[in-house]
C-alpha cells in the first residue's frame, strides 16, 4: 500500500514538474498594452493615495494647532511642501514599434 502511494506521488510531481517547465508563448501586442496601461493606472492610484493621504496629514495638523492655540501652548509650524493634486487619469499609449531593421533590408537589393 505505501509503495503504491509512493509511485502515485512521484508520478503526480513528475507530471507537475513537466508542467512547470513548460514555456509560456509570448505575449500579443494587445496583452502587452493592456499591462501597460494597468501599470499606469497602478502609478496613478498611487499618486492619488499619496494625495489623500497628504491632504489628511494637514487636517490634522491644523487641528493639533488649532488645539494648541486654544491651550496656550506655543506653536512653531514647519514648513512642509504642499500637496501636489495628481489630476485626472489619461493614459497615451505608446507608439507602436516598428521594425526598422527589417525595413531597410527588404529595401536593399541583394548582391549576386
Amino acid at each position: 500500500m505505501k509503495r503504491i502511494l509512493t509511485l502515485g506521488v512521484a508520478a503526480m510531481t513528475a507530471l507537475c514538474a513537466g508542467a512547470a517547465l513548460a514555456k509560456l508563448p509570448a505575449p500579443s501586442e494587445e496583452a502587452k498594452a493592456k499591462a501597460a496601461e494597468a501599470a499606469a493606472k497602478t502609478a496613478y492610484d498611487g499618486k492619488v493615495a499619496n494625495f489623500q493621504l497628504c491632504k489628511s496629514m494637514d487636517r490634522v495638523a491644523a487641528s493639533y494647532r488649532e488645539r494648541a492655540k486654544k491651550a496656550g501652548k506655543p506653536v512653531t509650524p514647519t514648513e512642509t511642501p504642499a500637496c501636489a493634486d495628481p489630476g485626472p487619469f489619461v493614459y497615451t499609449p505608446p507608439p507602436p514599434a516598428s521594425a526598422p531593421a527589417v525595413a531597410t533590408a527588404a529595401a536593399t537589393p541583394a548582391k549576386k
